[in-house]
């Protein structure tokens, strides 16, 4: 990822000093503290490929799917002899052409070593808020005046304002949906809370 954004705070909210409070009241709004961790990053690389063997050289071991071959193109027009594809939406949009009708040629580009190089492609970029809100109580004290236990309430919040981060779009030229996005990546807003006692 060419550019990542972390932002880990933790905050005391110091309630029992708002005012004028009893000591029961003390007792509710004392021990909370604010946690959040902020991830913001640009999206990720990925590659196209054809889908098909174009020449039967550059064959990749893993996928045995060749690099596909074409020029980044921006122009409204098509020209000749090539086909228009647009990946993306919105800002992230971008336009490609391809080779086709190639003698000898069974699919897009085909006959020709691809020149695509390596995850020339980005996808859409990606935001997630976490907030955890922690209360802890103390319970009883020893003769010595230590604490006995802490019950700590726990109330997290994962992706708080629920964006939705969309995955990857299909890369293969030849498979299905190549350029649509049907997925996303993390999850949506989760919330869950939890006690623990510490003794």
């Amino acid at each position: 990822m060419r550019h990542a954004f972390t932002l880990s705070a933790a905050q005391g909210l110091h309630f029992e000093h708002l005012g004028l409070q009893s000591d029961r009241t003390k007792l509710l709004t004392k021990g909370w503290e604010l946690l959040s961790i902020s991830t913001i990053t640009s999206g990720s690389p990925f590659t196209v490929y054809s889908g098909i063997q174009q020449t039967g050289a550059e064959q990749l071991a893993r996928t045995g799917r060749t690099r596909l071959g074409y020029r980044t193109y921006r122009a409204p027009a098509v020209q000749p002899g090539r086909a228009k594809i647009i990946l993306g939406g919105g800002e992230q949009c971008k336009s490609l052409s391809i080779p086709i009708g190639i003698a000898g040629g069974t699919g897009p580009n085909s006959g020709r070593f691809g020149t695509l190089g390596r995850n020339t492609f980005r996808g859409p970029a990606y935001y997630d808020f976490d907030f955890a809100l922690v209360k802890t109580t103390p319970i009883g004290h020893r003769e010595s005046g230590l604490e006995r236990a802490d019950l700590q309430f726990r109330a997290e919040l994962f992706n708080l304002f629920n964006i939705v981060n969309m995955g990857l779009p299909a890369n293969i030229i030849e498979g299905t949906g190549f350029g649509m996005i049907s997925k996303t990546a993390g999850t949506s807003r989760q919330i869950q809370f939890s006690l623990k006692l510490i003794y």
